[in-house]
């Protein structure tokens, strides 16, 4: 029996479609704008809560700077000015600083987000990986919910539940990220649902 497919199926049925953040981070297909709040949403989640982010999002939109492009220009004239945007999200300096490099990863390297889809899974997690405060979680999540490829995320929620259904006790990244490959048909759209669920399972529990 495949303990991730059961996993899945049975996380299914207990939560059904994700809801909550996973409904625009799951939704098929997405707007522009919405891979760009997933973009921007999975650098200002590091190390604090979902609330945290739709405040940020809130300011955001009061202010009309809630893109990519809106981001980079405000951050590129005085970086401090985007202190008080996401200020909410704990660690602002430092994320202030994560997030414009990654806009201007977006807006001047890739010019649009539709470019960077184009490009090959392996090339831009390399070049999203070598971006300041960009780690692997953080790039997947980005490359899975934003770009639609086909990459797992492995977080907190997912080393611990593997350890809870005795599917590994190895909870290295790439470990586990092999693991969930192996096991599971190669699909974006399934690998975007489970992870959500896996999320969700994680924090109801």
């Amino acid at each position: 029996m495949n303990k991730i497919k059961s996993l899945y199926e049975k996380l299914n049925k207990e939560y059904g479609p994700p809801e909550g953040q996973w409904k625009v981070w799951c939704k098929r297909p997405k707007s522009l704008k919405e891979k760009e709040e997933v973009i921007i949403g999975a650098v200002l989640t590091q190390r604090t809560n979902w609330n945290n982010v739709e405040k940020c999002f809130e300011k955001m939109k009061k202010e009309g700077i809630d893109s990519l492009r809106g981001l980079y220009d405000l951050g590129k004239k005085d970086i401090k000015k985007l202190f008080p945007l996401i200020r909410s999200s704990g660690f602002y300096r430092s994320k202030a600083d994560y997030l414009f490099r990654v806009c201007e990863f977006f807006v001047k390297e890739c010019n649009g987000v539709k470019k960077a889809q184009g490009k090959k899974i392996d090339k831009i997690r390399e070049e999203l990986l070598g971006l300041k405060g960009v780690g692997k979680e953080t790039a997947d999540s980005i490359l899975l919910y934003a770009l639609e490829k086909p990459i797992f995320v492995i977080d907190e929620y997912t080393k611990r539940i593997v350890r809870k259904e005795g599917i590994s006790n190895n909870d290295s990244y790439d470990y586990l990220q092999n693991l969930f490959h192996k096991n599971l048909f190669k699909n974006w759209r399934l690998y975007q649902d489970f992870h959500a669920l896996i999320v969700i399972s994680g924090q109801k529990k």
